[in-house]
């Protein structure tokens, strides 16, 4: 068969396809469902007959849409690498720190083809946009993004054996090697008109390191064995049936290094940030998938959790709630004890409805386990405050507390600020910190230096000077602290002499009226 005829016998195949597709499309216009519904299989068949190619979808979320593929994660990275050169319509996105400023992806409605071993196949992108021209009470949902494949069904074998696995294992290299850390937050709800994207993020460009940080060597070191080794123990954790998970408090004054200590740890360990504002999600419902969504080698962080949400005293107010019932009972005090629950009740209402229980869910609970190779750390200013449930072992396996400045921590930022080792004034340096409380912050603060030029001496000097000014401070607000108590006491005493006098005097007139009562003059 020479070319010419091949070419009209595929126009006839194409034009009787195109009749078919038209006739149908009418019959299922204008005749009801009943008659048309069971003539689509058939139909099907017809199509398949004439039509040689097999279309593949891979859609941006599996199942319900809770979790992100992660197969066409991989194909849009493959596909990028690859769709530069071909691709008529494509956006630009800017990435610093690359060798390319520039980084081009497929726009969508966007198709290029590839080949494999003698193969060609066609690659297509597009999105579905939902029906919003309807009035809807339900929550509306993003725009649904897929990638189409399409070839010859005589390559079905080739394609679904050999191809695809290629795609995807070409799509994870490439994101290994181009991976960039991010720093994640939450997307706060609206109440109920929201989109399936929970997560917004930037470039994580934190440069705090282990180095860097200002705390006693021994604990630093101890710290940074327990990361390494949680992130090599992978088969570890699936022996003893535990999610591969590992919580850590940091707890401590304000200004002793929480926020560093995290960057440190996602620096060292090369994991993205999800930095979770509680106050933003709306219930247990939306934080269970906020966990879902939220990918491996990762650090979800929840700084001051005792001022996040009203967690802490939800048991401590059950119990406030026990002891008013059993008040009422005895009929003591109703009227009072109803004004300051409402008191109390007014006070603590938020409009996030996430409970102790659900973080706890999220924390240790079935949902836990949706994920891999998860760092979740608290920070608290307030240790006392949290539920013990919160921080027990098992939830938060590594408490570790960040005080105040050390002689050992101030030789740490003098290297880092000042690149000094030693010097004559830090044996002053050293007596003022055993003496006075500063934490690491303020002590970094004084010894940057504040002009160009100025010499390290000087900053040393600015350091004691502040040490002796917070020293001073202290012993003047002691000395307040014992002076009002002295004279709280002193009222205590005056209001119990008082009371003593006036019970004196009431029991001499009782013994009076009892005398006049039966007669004894």
């Amino acid at each position: 068969m020479t070319a010419a005829m091949m070419g009209e016998v595929a126009a006839q195949v194409a034009s009787a396809i195109g009749g078919l597709m038209f006739a149908y499309t009418m019959f299922r216009n204008y005749f009801p469902h009943e008659l048309v519904d069971p003539l689509k299989p058939y139909f099907q068949k017809l199509l398949n007959f004439f039509y040689p190619y097999i279309h593949i979808t891979f859609s941006e979320y599996d199942g319900d849409g809770f979790e992100r593929s992660a197969a066409y994660a991989a194909i849009q990275r493959y596909l990028n690498a690859n769709s530069a050169s071909q691709a008529r319509r494509l956006k630009a996105n800017v990435v610093h720190d690359t060798d390319s400023d520039v980084v081009l992806t497929m726009a969508e409605s966007e198709e290029v083809t590839d080949d494999f071993n003698g193969v060609r196949l066609w690659w297509s992108s597009y999105k579905i946009s939902p029906n919003r021209q309807s009035i809807s009470f339900y929550p509306r949902e993003d725009d649904r993004r897929e990638f189409g494949l399409t070839f010859h069904r005589r390559h079905r074998d080739a394609v679904t054996k050999l191809y695809l696995k290629h795609v995807l294992d070409e799509g994870k290299a490439i994101a290994v090697k181009e991976r960039r850390r991010k720093l994640y937050t939450n997307i706060k709800s609206d109440g109920g008109w929201y989109g399936r994207r929970l997560w917004s993020h930037v470039l994580f460009e934190h440069p705090a390191t282990f180095d860097s940080l200002a705390m006693d060597p021994y604990k630093k070191q101890e710290l940074i064995d327990d990361l390494i080794n949680f992130s090599k123990s992978k088969d570890y954790y699936a022996k003893i049936g535990k999610a591969w998970k590992r919580g850590y408090l940091l707890y401590g004054p304000p200004g002793t290094g929480k926020s560093t200590m995290i960057a440190a740890m996602a620096n060292l360990l090369n994991y993205d940030v999800y930095d979770l504002e509680l106050t933003s999600v709306k219930d247990n419902t939306e934080l269970r998938k906020l966990l879902i969504d939220t990918a491996g080698k990762s650090v979800v962080v929840i700084e001051d959790i005792d001022c996040s949400l009203d967690l802490t005293g939800q048991r401590e107010s059950k119990k406030e709630e026990d002891e008013d019932k059993d008040k009422d009972k005895d009929g003591k005090n109703k009227d009072v004890e109803k004004i300051k629950d409402s008191v109390k009740k007014m006070e603590k209402e938020k409009p996030s409805q996430v409970t102790l229980s659900g973080l706890l869910n999220f924390i240790d609970g079935l949902w836990s386990a949706c994920g891999k190779e998860r760092i979740i750390v608290f920070t608290t200013n307030h240790v006392e405050k949290l539920d013990p449930a919160l921080i027990r072992r098992g939830r938060m396996d590594k408490h570790i507390e960040l005080s105040y400045c050390t002689f050992k921590g101030f030789k740490v930022l003098a290297k880092n600020y000042l690149d000094m080792e030693s010097h004559e004034l830090f044996a002053t340096v050293r007596q003022q910190l055993e003496e006075t409380k500063m934490t690491p912050a303020d002590v970094a603060e004084n010894l940057m230096p504040k002009a160009a030029g100025e010499d390290k001496e000087t900053c040393l000097k600015r350091l004691i000077t502040a040490l002796e000014d917070a020293k001073e401070e202290a012993r003047l607000k002691a000395e307040k602290e014992k002076e009002e108590k002295k004279e709280k006491e002193e009222k205590n005493s005056d209001k119990d002499d008082k009371n003593n006098e006036n019970g004196v005097e009431s029991d001499q007139s009782n013994v009076a009226n009892g005398v006049e009562e039966n007669g004894v003059i």
